[in-house]
């Protein structure tokens, strides 16, 4: 039960640290990646003021409308892509964004490894698996996630981690299992998994990025 002297964004951070304390790990090791989408600067600056410093958006478009004034008016801001991306804004995200958590198809690996080798800039990756196959939803298929990540890593890409958004309406649980397992099959040590919902199974089962926003910033 929430208190009424507790803001919604000290309450998520208690929660994290609690859970993270069970499943022994360092409450540290946990990113709180705000969900800003759809969101205006007056909502986001009262986070930045309670001391978030990473935020996450769906669309390129988007982010670009708003982020370059918050990041003048307020340091050490990091943005992560969160929603899919198309190939042609590949220019657009590695110039805005620190991280990209969308990564799901070989074209898309081209598009990204061109647009960092003409910026100059290295911008650290998530390949996103399509962990339920859904069609509805985005994501790299279970079975093609080593190809891909072969791919990427041929692309010189920094391939951190993989990314999930789980089935709705059913136990979340198995399917972070699943991407942990898989992450680890494929050498690696990061899982941008978890939402407002299941935050705190996410962080049981290993998250190192949960990406929060209705609890956050209420319903859209």
């Amino acid at each position: 039960m929430e208190r009424p002297d507790i803001t919604p964004l000290a309450d998520i951070r208690a929660r994290i640290a609690r859970t993270a304390a069970i499943a022994g790990r360092s409450p540290a090791a946990v990113e709180l990646v705000a969900i800003s989408k759809t969101h205006p600067a007056e909502r986001i600056i009262p986070l930045i003021a309670e001391g978030q410093r990473c935020f996450g958006e769906n669309r390129v478009q988007e982010a670009q409308a708003k982020w370059p004034a918050l990041r003048e008016e307020h340091a050490g801001l990091s943005l992560h892509l969160v929603g899919q991306l198309q190939s042609n804004k590949a220019d657009d995200a590695v110039a805005l964004f620190d991280c990209i958590h969308s990564l799901d198809r070989p074209s898309l690996v081209t598009a990204l490894g061109r647009a960092m080798d003409k910026a100059g800039r290295q911008v650290p990756c998530f390949v996103q698996v399509n962990i339920g196959a859904e069609e509805q939803k985005g994501g790299c298929a279970i079975a093609e996630v080593p190809a891909l990540l072969a791919a990427a890593r041929d692309a010189e890409l920094p391939v951190i981690g993989l990314m999930c958004v789980p089935p709705a309406g059913i136990e979340a649980a198995p399917f972070f299992a699943l991407l942990a397992k898989i992450a680890a099959d494929n050498g690696l040590n990061r899982l941008s998994m978890g939402m407002s919902e299941d935050f705190e199974t996410a962080v049981m089962l290993g998250a190192t990025h949960v990406r929060i926003g209705s609890a956050l910033f209420g319903a859209r």
